[in-house]
């Protein structure tokens, strides 16, 4: 990740102005990702919908939902998704321990078998782009239909983000550390 976007972001108040034109809230409008994304307000209104269906109207339980952003953050190298989400979860009261477990959630005793489950189909979509039948089955002991849509959708939607933040080059907030808390990264890192 550089300094530098490859497109430039718009103004915070340009931003604003075109967010408020394509309904997106003000707080969305500030964030790096969405300066860059308004360049294309159509994209950045589709991709805020979808954002916002997950993030405030999902059925797929806050904590999991986050467990995998992070799990996608770490696979994928996203510093940027790595940061927002570790802030996001721990707003969430996500267990601190719980979102470093993520790196490593094979060996980890953390977590039960929801949370492999949900982590597995992460993997699984990361390496195959499609959750296998055997872990599909372990999700639909837990989930219902619903939330059972909702994860793919959700893993696929983080998994977007994270190519568009790389592929972008999106910088952190300015104030943001990068992988919060200990600053370790993905080993080996991402270029």
């Amino acid at each position: 990740m550089s300094d530098r976007p490859r497109v430039e972001p718009l103004s915070l108040e340009e931003a604003q102005r075109v967010a408020d034109e394509v309904g997106i809230p003000d707080e969305m409008a500030r964030l790096n990702v969405f300066r860059v994304l308004l360049r294309d307000p159509v994209i950045a209104g589709a991709v805020h919908g979808l954002l916002a269906s997950l993030l405030w109207k999902g059925l797929l339980d806050v904590r999991l939902r986050e467990l995998l952003v992070m799990r996608i953050g770490w696979r994928t190298g996203s510093v940027y998704e790595w940061t927002q989400h570790w802030h996001v979860a721990r707003l969430l009261d996500v267990d601190e321990a719980d979102l470093l477990a993520v790196r490593e959630w094979e060996t980890s005793d953390r977590f039960g078998a929801i949370e492999r489950a949900v982590l597995a189909a992460t993997d699984e979509t990361l390496d195959d782009g499609v959750i296998g039948k055997a872990t599909w089955a372990a999700c639909a002991q837990h989930l219902d239909d619903g939330e059972l849509v909702e994860l793919v959708v959700a893993i696929g939607n983080w998994r977007l983000f994270s190519s568009l933040l790389q592929s972008l080059d999106i910088p952190l907030e300015d104030g943001l550390d990068a992988w919060p808390p200990d600053g370790v990264a993905p080993d080996p890192p991402v270029p």
